[in-house]
């Protein structure tokens, strides 16, 4: 679990190393460092970094999964955020079932921003950090799982055209644009 110093020194990061890493910088411009970790049913857990503009809520994030990247700041609520990652969380085990939003001041003068060492006490608080239930529907769940297990059978990945309200994310990273 590298912070700032460890991603640049290695150029490699996993979605809450970025996090931390827009947080770091981030702050220096003045916003505050928020991390909005998703709790999902198969465990695999997805943290962004989140901030407020004068226009809502958006995210910078960074997944191997196109549906979970960044959002532009159009959000009403941390909760209409979160939401708006429910479809692209749906693979053949996902389902997001909660969310919390961690202001990471309240480690300070805990040094997770520059640390040379290891930072888990950052994801350790994430996880016992209380978390808002996401109810969603069932129906609309196993409809989303259909549809994304046949689109998977039929074309062997998951692509970012696939997602409703990509109008809403940031921009996608080249590797997740070559296929049509």
């Amino acid at each position: 679990m590298r912070g700032f110093r460890g991603v640049v020194r290695t150029r490699t990061v996993h979605c809450l190393e970025a996090a931390l890493f827009a947080a770091t910088v981030l702050e220096q411009h003045r916003y505050p460092p928020l991390i909005l970790g998703f709790e999902s049913i198969d465990l695999l857990d997805h943290v962004i970094y989140v901030y407020r503009t004068r226009t809502g809520w958006g995210s910078v994030a960074r997944s191997r999964d196109p549906g979970l990247h960044g959002r532009k700041p159009v959000f009403k609520t941390p909760r209409a955020l979160a939401l708006s990652y429910a479809e692209g969380y749906v693979d053949h085990t996902g389902r997001i079932k909660g969310y919390a939003v961690l202001d990471l001041r309240v480690l300070d003068p805990y040094d997770w921003r520059l640390s040379e060492n290891n930072v888990w006490k950052v994801e350790r608080l994430l996880q016992d950090w209380p978390h808002r239930p996401i109810a969603s529907s069932d129906r609309l769940f196993r409809q989303r799982h259909r549809r994304y297990r046949e689109f998977v059978r039929k074309n062997g990945y998951k692509p970012w055209k696939y997602f409703k309200g990509r109008d809403r994310w940031t921009a996608l990273p080249p590797e997740f644009r070559k296929r049509g």
